[in-house]
Parts: structure tokens; C-alpha cells; sequence
């Protein structure tokens, strides 16, 4: 944080943090900044101390809720009310985008519920998703530092492959290279446009025709003493499984390449490729990747991209010679609409499923992994871990 703000210029802050890891951010800054805090905000996911003298709103996720819109329009106002002494800190990490939701004008709150619960179920990307996002909001997309017009600097905890600090919850401190054309694109490509509000169809298509202003661009003089810095990423949470692994005696291979695409298909294919790469590796053997998928829901079932991933993989792993072992995490403890992190697969997997009269493939079907899991023992529970760096894959080969 030091390296990060500095130390020249006002010597006074205004405090604004959001996202899954905010407590922990904010309490960071209280140590770093003390008394030279003159206001602060901690948007979170879940309750949590925060340090003395911040106002503290719990937020939804992933679909915001009206407190989710209270945090967003308390740190409008926190940003605007910035003095020429002053400078806005900003401390974002993921989930930050649902935390923190101000609808733009013509949108309401459940407009953007609706579009943000339509996009997801549709299996749209975080990159695709904060385009639609930036463009019905009024603090994404650099909004958040347009409306403070002066010395602002943001850190960020990256829960994005790419790291692209404009789409990190949506890049509220960060200028943006989207349009509403290509936003109005992402609904054709996700259902199609009958399939959304139309209140949001229209405000798009007034923004693809210039009759709604552009979100905050390149050279844009409002974001001008605006900086932002990427502090933590997946790769972080790559190479602490990696030394924890070397640690206990595994022989450790680290996949660099991010974990990407439809859960269920990515999660054979990659697990294929790993097999094959681990050839060579010593035994015991841990692979390690990171990434995020993404789930199209077809089914009535529960589950999360982490869990499916996992199911996916179980055939694979029942053929495969010794015992191996996957495990896909979600680092911030919480996969989809469920209570866990996510769900472990092994050799003995479908052999087990079998036995207690699961047939895989139909919940797969039915987007139910975690009924599968529970049924097994094999969710992973780890309650909510503070931060969010994408999902985390484990391999262990015998």
C-alpha cells in the first residue's frame, strides 16, 4: 500500500472500499493511514468488523439488492464530497460490481437484477457481463472517479482472468474501451433482446444512436489524476497452493494458462491435457491452475461452475490408471447460489455414485451437482475466506 499511494500529495483520505475481501482492505488502510482517514465505506458480502469511524453496508451477491444500491449511491456521495486536501482511496475486490449498484437513469434496481440474473443463468462471461453492467450503471465504468474529479487511487484484488483492471467490478475507478453497441450485442448473443427488461433494451439502444452520454473513455480529463494498481491476482493463490504442496512432498507442475469456457466441457478437456502433461512428473504428483468457467443452467438443480467442473471430471478419473484426485475451489468460499466452496472428485467417484444409486449424468444434466456431492460427502465447505482471486483447481495423482 505504501509503493501504492505514495507520498506526495493532500495527506488526508476518503475511504471507499468494496468487494468479497473490503473488511480486510479497509482494515489494511485503517493501520497504513490512521487519523488521516476523514471518512470511509466497507461494501461487503457477508458481515464482518470493520475498523472504527467506517460505515459498513452487507450488499448482495451475485444479484444486487437495495442495499446493494445504498452502497453504491453512499460512495457517490463519498466521492463527490472529495476536498482540494483530500485524496479517494478505493479498495476493490471481487463481487464489488453486485455490491455496489447504482441504476442509471431509466433503470431501475430490479432491471438490472433481472439482466444480471438473465446473463448468468445464460452462461455469459465476466467480461461479457460487465459490459452490460457498465452501460446501465452509473458508478461502473469510471463513474466513481468522473464524480470525485480529483486525486484518486485504487487497488485492486483481481478476480478477473486477464487481470483488466476495467472489468474488476466493472472498473469503477478505470476508463472504458466498451460501447453500448457492443453491450446491446452481448443481450443478442445471451437470449436476445426479448429476453431482457425493456427498459434496458431501450437505454442501450439510445446509447448506440448518442442520445445517452458514453461511459467515461480514454483521455477522459475527470480520471486524469485517477490511478489504479492490480495488488493481488489468481497467479497469488496458484503459487500459495504450490509452495504448500512442495512443502508436504508433492512434485509440483503450476498450469499458467487460465481455466476458461463451459465447466462441464473445460473440465474434461483440461483434466485430459493434465494427464498427459503429468506424464513425466514424479509421483506424488500436484497440478495446479486457476481460472474461471462458466455455467449455462438449463436445469432446475443446484450447483455452482466449481462443483460442475468437478462432476464433469468423474468419468475421466474412474479411468484413469492409480489414484487421482480433483478438487475446484472457488477462493472466495462461496460457488453460485450454494453454501460451498466447491467439490472434490476421485477415482472412486462413480464406483461410490453407483453404489448409492446416483446416476452422474442426470444430475449433471439437471445442473445438480451439489445434491450429487452432499449425497457423497465431497462438498467443500470453507464458510466465506475474505478475498476472491477466481477458482483454483487441484490435481493430485498417486
Amino acid at each position: 500500500m505504501d509503493a501504492a499511494l505514495g507520498d506526495s500529495g493532500p495527506q488526508y483520505f476518503r475511504v471507499i472500499a468494496a468487494g468479497k475481501a473490503s473488511p480486510a482492505m479497509a482494515a489494511a488502510a485503517a493501520r497504513r493511514l490512521g487519523s488521516r482517514i476523514r471518512a470511509g465505506l466497507v461494501v461487503a458480502s457477508t458481515p464482518a468488523s470493520v475498523p472504527d469511524g467506517f460505515e459498513f453496508i452487507v450488499g448482495g451477491h451475485p444479484i444486487p439488492t437495495v442495499d446493494s444500491e445504498r452502497g453504491g449511491r453512499r460512495a457517490l456521495e463519498i466521492a463527490g464530497s472529495l476536498q482540494p486536501d483530500e485524496r479517494l482511496l478505493v479498495l476493490v475486490s471481487g463481487g464489488a460490481s453486485a455490491l455496489m449498484a447504482v441504476p442509471a437513469d431509466g433503470i431501475t434496481l430490479e432491471d438490472k437484477r433481472a439482466t444480471t440474473d438473465r446473463l448468468l443463468r445464460a452462461g455469459a462471461d465476466i467480461h461479457a457481463l460487465n459490459t452490460v453492467r457498465k452501460h446501465l450503471s452509473s458508478i461502473k465504468g469510471g463513474w466513481l472517479a468522473a464524480r470525485a474529479g480529483g486525486l484518486c487511487d485504487a487497488l485492486v484484488i483481481s478476480d478477473v482472468v486477464g487481470d483488466d483492471p476495467s472489468f474488476i467490478a466493472s472498473g469503477p475507478t478505470v476508463v472504458d474501451a466498451s460501447r453500448f453497441d457492443e453491450a446491446l450485442d452481448v443481450l443478442r448473443r445471451f437470449g436476445g433482446e426479448a429476453a431482457y427488461p425493456p427498459a434496458v433494451v431501450a437505454r442501450l439502444r439510445q446509447g448506440g444512436a448518442g442520445a445517452v452520454p458514453e461511459t467515461p473513455k480514454p483521455g477522459d480529463p475527470r480520471l486524469a489524476q485517477t490511478r489504479t494498481a492490480v495488488i493481488g491476482s489468481r497467479r497469488d493463490a496458484m503459487a500459495g497452493a504450490a509452495a504448500e504442496a512442495g512443502a508436504l512432498g508433492y512434485h509440483v507442475s503450476r498450469l499458467d494458462d487460465a481455466v476458461v469456457g463451459e465447466a462441464r466441457t473445460t473440465a474434461v478437456a483440461h483434466l485430459r491435457a493434465t494427464l498427459a502433461r503429468a506424464a513425466g512428473l514424479g509421483r506424488p504428483a500436484c497440478i495446479v491452475s486457476s481460472g474461471e468457467t462458466t455455467v449455462h443452467v438449463t436445469g432446475r438443480g443446484r450447483g455452482g461452475r466449481n462443483q460442475e467442473f468437478a462432476l464433469a471430471a468423474a468419468d475421466l478419473l474412474a479411468a484413469t490408471a492409480g489414484p487421482a484426485v480433483v478438487a475446484s475451489v472457488g477462493t472466495d468460499g462461496i460457488d453460485g447460489p450454494t453454501d460451498a466452496a466447491g467439490a472434490i472428485a476421485d477415482s472412486t467417484t462413480i464406483g461410490r455414485a453407483a453404489a448409492a444409486g446416483l446416476i452422474p449424468g442426470r444430475y449433471l444434466s439437471d445442473n445438480n451437482a451439489y445434491a450429487f456431492f452432499e449425497a457423497l460427502g465431497d462438498l467443500i465447505h470453507t464458510g466465506p475466506t475474505g478475498t476472491n482471486v477466481g477458482d483454483l483447481q487441484v490435481i493430485l495423482l498417486a
